[in-house]
C-alpha cells in the first residue's frame, strides 16, 4: 500500500471510477482538481498515475485537512485556496499555463454537511451559517434582512420551491420578534408551513436550504466562470469532467458542453443554416453518466449523481454567455 493509498477519505467519492475513466489517460498527467473538499478525486487522480495535481478549494478547512495528503505525495499534490471561478488563473500562478485535465464536483462537501456548526444542514442544530470561504453574509444575515418578496424568489429560482412564498411570509413574521441565528430555528418555520418530515419523502426543508447555500455561495455564477476557466487552461485533447448534483447545476453544464460542441447551427428550410464558431470540446455521449446499483448500495449520495464530460479541441476558447447557459438573475425573475 502507497503513502497515497493509507488512511481513508472522510466520504466516499462520487462516480470516482466513471471519473477516473473519462479523464484516462492520467499518466504523467498534469490535472486540475478544481473543488478538492476531503480530497478523494485528488488522491484517486495520483494513484491513477497522474504527474501533477493542482487542487483548489475556497473552505480553509478543507485546505488545512489536506496537509497529510500533500505530503505524503512527494510534491506532486499542490493546494490552493480560492475559488474555481479562477482555476486558469491559480494554475498559472501555480507554474501550469495549460493542463490536461480539470475535474469539478459540483457540491457541499460531507466535511462541511457532517460539521453541524457549518450550518449547512437541516439535520442537525447549529449556527445558520453555509458559508464555504468562511467569510461574508451568512444564511442568516439573507433570511434576516431580505424583504419577503426577494426571499421568495430565492426559494422558488434556487430550490424550486413551491411554497415560496408562504415560507418567505412566515420568515418575515418570526424574524421581526426575534432574529434567526440557528438552524434548527429556520426548520421549525419551515416545517410550521410544510408540515414535518414524512416518512419516505424528502425533508420539508430540504429545498429552502439548498437555495440558501447556492445564494450565500454565489454557487451558480462561480459555476459557469469555472466552465469558461476550464475551456480557457485545457491543452488540445484536454478532458473537462464535471459530476453535478442537481437539475440548476446540470442544466448549465449541459447547456455549456452542448454549445461548446455544437458545429453548425439549426436552420429551416425558409432560413439557410447560420455559421458557429469552431467546436472547443467534442463529445463522447449526449447523455450523462449516472451510478450503477452497485455504488448506490454503499453511497447514497451517488443517487443524484450525474457525470457529463467533454475533451477539448484546438478552437480558441469563447466568453461566457450565463444567460444562455440558463444562470438563473435572481431579483429579475418572480416566483
Amino acid at each position: 500500500m502507497t503513502a497515497l493509498e493509507a488512511g481513508t477519505a472522510p466520504h466516499i467519492p462520487v462516480l470516482i471510477a466513471e471519473v477516473l475513466s473519462a479523464l484516462s489517460p492520467l499518466d504523467g498527467a498534469v490535472a486540475i482538481d478544481g473543488t478538492f473538499g476531503a480530497g478523494g478525486y485528488s488522491r484517486a487522480m495520483l494513484n491513477a498515475g497522474a504527474g501533477r495535481v493542482i487542487a483548489i478549494d475556497r473552505d480553509p478547512t478543507a485546505i488545512e485537512a489536506g496537509a497529510a495528503l500533500v505530503e505524503a505525495s512527494a510534491g506532486r499534490l499542490m493546494l490552493v485556496p480560492g475559488t474555481f471561478s479562477e482555476l486558469d488563473r491559480l494554475a498559472n500562478e501555480a507554474g501550469a499555463a495549460s493542463v490536461d485535465a480539470v475535474v469539478l464536483d459540483i457540491g457541499v462537501s460531507s466535511m462541511q454537511l457532517d460539521r453541524a456548526e457549518r450550518g449547512f444542514s437541516f439535520r442537525a442544530d447549529g449556527p445558520l451559517d453555509m458559508r464555504m470561504s468562511l467569510s461574508g453574509p451568512t444564511a442568516a444575515d439573507v433570511v434576516n434582512t431580505l424583504e419577503p418578496k426577494e426571499l421568495a424568489r430565492l426559494f422558488w429560482i434556487y430550490g424550486e420551491e413551491k411554497q415560496s412564498m408562504r415560507i418567505a411570509k412566515a420568515i418575515v413574521a418570526r424574524r421581526d420578534s426575534q432574529p434567526f441565528s440557528r438552524t434548527s430555528e429556520l426548520v421549525s418555520v419551515i416545517e410550521s408551513v410544510l408540515g414535518g418530515k414524512r416518512f419516505g419523502e424528502m425533508h420539508p426543508a430540504t429545498r429552502a436550504f439548498q437555495a440558501l447555500r447556492i445564494h450565500v455561495n454565489g454557487e451558480l455564477d462561480q459555476l459557469s466562470d469555472a466552465l469558461a476557466a476550464a475551456e480557457r487552461v485545457l491543452k488540445p485533447g484536454g478532458r473537462l469532467v464535471v459530476v453535478t448534483f442537481h437539475s440548476l447545476e446540470d442544466r448549465i453544464v449541459k447547456r455549456f458542453f452542448a454549445d461548446r460542441s455544437r458545429e453548425r447551427a439549426g436552420g429551416s428550410r425558409h432560413l439557410p443554416e447560420a455559421s458557429v464558431p469552431p467546436a472547443t470540446f467534442s463529445l463522447q455521449g449526449r447523455q450523462p453518466i449516472e451510478a450503477g446499483e452497485a455504488e448506490l448500495a454503499v453511497n447514497p449520495r451517488a443517487r443524484s449523481a450525474k457525470l457529463r464530460f467533454g475533451i477539448r479541441t484546438d478552437a480558441p476558447a469563447r466568453p461566457i454567455d450565463r444567460a444562455a447557459l440558463g444562470v438563473p438573475s435572481l431579483f429579475r425573475e418572480r416566483p
